[in-house]
C-alpha cells in the first residue's frame, strides 16, 4: 500500500490551480485570434460557416512558435502548418469516403505515433500531436459538404494566413538573429529512444481510448483519441496528472458555457438573435479563441474552458447535432480519453524505473 504525504498531496493540490506567469500573453492571443477571425469571418460572408471547422485548425498554426525569434516562429509555425494540414486531409479523406470506427481509430492510433516522433525531432511548441489528432478526428466525424480539395485548400490558406500573422512583426522590427532559423539535431542516443517510447505510449493510450469510444457506442470517440493525448505532453508524471486533471475539469466548465449557448432559454444569445444562429455562433467561436490563447501556457484547464466551446461550435456549425446528445457524449468522453492518458503515463515506463518523456529542447 503506498502512502502519499499531506505536505506532498497538498503541493500537488496548489499545482492544480496555480497561474503559471505571465509572457507576452496578450500579444500571443491577439495572433492566434486575428488569424482565426479573418478566414472565419471571410466564410460567413460568403454564406458557408459550415466550412469554418478546416479554417480553425489551420489557423491553430498561430499557437505554435509564441515567444520565439520572428524567423525561427516562422520555421516552426510552417512545420505545425504541415502536420495540421495533414490531420485535416487525412480526415477529410476518411469522411469523404465514409471511413469511421474501427478504422478511424486505427489510422488515429498511427498518426499519433508518427505525429509523436515528427514533433519531438522539430522540437514544436506546444509539445506534441495533440491538434494534429484533433484535427484528423473532427474533419472526419463531420460530413464532407465540399470536395476533399477544397476543404483541405481552406486549411492551408488559413495556414498561411496564420503564417503571415506570426512573421508580421519583423516588418516593424526588422531584426533578425544570425542562425536562429537553423535545423536542430538529430535525435541520438537516449533522446531517440525516449522519442520512441513516448511515440508508443501516444500510440497506446489513443488507441486504447478510440478502442472503448467504438465499444461504448459513442458517436465522437475522437473526443476521447485527443483527450488521451493530452496528459502526455507534461514533462513528467505529476505534470501529466495535472494537464489530464485540467482537461476533465475545464472541459466540463467549458461544456456548461456550451449549454446556456445552445440550450433554449433566455440566457443563450441565440435567444435575441433568432434567424441568426450561424452568425452568432460564428463570432463565438472568434472571441473564445482569444482566452484560448491567453491562457494556454499558464493554466492549461482555464484554457479548456474557452477551448471547449471553440471545437464544439465549430462542429455545430458543420453538422448540428441535439445539443444535450452534444454535451453528454462530449463529457464522457474526456473523462474517459483523460484518464486513459493517465494511466498509460503512470504505466509505460523506462527500463530504469523512472518515467521517459518527451525529449528536451
Amino acid at each position: 500500500m503506498v502512502v502519499f504525504p499531506v505536505p506532498a498531496l497538498m503541493v500537488h493540490a496548489r499545482e492544480l490551480h496555480r497561474l503559471g506567469p505571465a509572457n507576452n500573453d496578450r500579444l500571443s492571443a491577439v495572433r492566434v485570434a486575428l488569424s482565426v477571425a479573418v478566414p472565419g469571418m471571410f466564410l460567413l460572408l460568403i454564406g458557408r460557416p459550415d466550412l469554418m471547422m478546416y479554417a480553425v485548425f489551420g489557423a491553430l498554426t498561430g499557437m505554435y512558435g509564441r515567444n520565439e525569434t520572428h524567423q525561427l516562429r516562422l520555421k516552426h509555425q510552417a512545420q505545425a502548418a504541415l502536420f495540421l494540414v495533414g490531420g485535416l486531409t487525412i480526415g477529410v479523406f476518411l469522411s469523404a469516403n465514409h471511413i469511421h470506427s474501427w478504422w478511424l481509430v486505427l489510422v488515429a492510433t498511427l498518426f499519433a505515433g508518427a505525429g509523436s516522433l515528427y514533433a519531438d525531432s522539430v522540437r514544436l511548441k506546444p509539445i506534441g500531436p495533440f491538434f494534429g489528432i484533433l484535427a484528423l478526428g473532427a474533419c472526419a466525424s463531420v460530413p464532407t459538404s465540399v470536395p476533399l480539395t477544397t476543404a483541405v485548400l481552406i486549411g492551408a490558406g488559413s495556414a498561411a494566413f496564420s503564417l503571415v500573422v506570426g512573421f508580421g512583426g519583423w516588418f516593424r522590427s526588422r531584426t533578425w538573429v544570425a542562425g536562429a532559423g537553423r535545423g536542430v539535431p538529430a535525435l541520438r542516443g537516449p533522446q531517440s529512444q525516449a522519442a520512441l517510447v513516448h511515440a508508443a505510449r501516444y500510440s497506446l493510450a489513443v488507441g486504447a481510448a478510440g478502442a472503448i469510444g467504438v465499444l461504448s457506442g459513442s458517436g465522437h470517440p475522437h473526443w476521447a483519441m485527443a483527450a488521451a493525448a493530452v496528459p502526455l505532453a507534461g514533462a513528467d508524471l505529476p505534470s501529466r496528472v495535472h494537464r489530464g486533471i485540467h482537461r476533465i475539469v475545464g472541459t466540463f466548465l467549458g461544456l456548461g458555457i456550451v449549454a446556456v449557448v445552445l440550450f433554449p432559454g433566455p440566457l443563450s444569445p441565440l435567444h435575441y438573435f433568432p434567424g441568426h444562429t450561424t452568425v452568432v455562433l460564428a463570432v463565438l467561436v472568434v472571441l473564445c479563441q482569444f482566452p484560448t490563447e491567453l491562457f494556454m501556457a499558464r493554466h492549461y484547464g482555464w484554457a479548456m474552458v474557452f477551448f471547449t466551446p471553440v471545437i464544439l461550435l465549430i462542429a455545430q456549425l458543420a453538422a448540428p447535432m441535439d445539443p444535450g446528445v452534444l454535451v453528454m457524449e462530449r463529457a464522457i468522453e474526456t473523462f474517459v480519453g483523460a484518464v486513459v492518458g493517465i494511466a498509460v503515463a503512470v504505466l509505460v515506463r523506462s527500463r530504469r524505473g523512472g518515467l521517459v518523456g518527451p525529449p528536451a529542447g
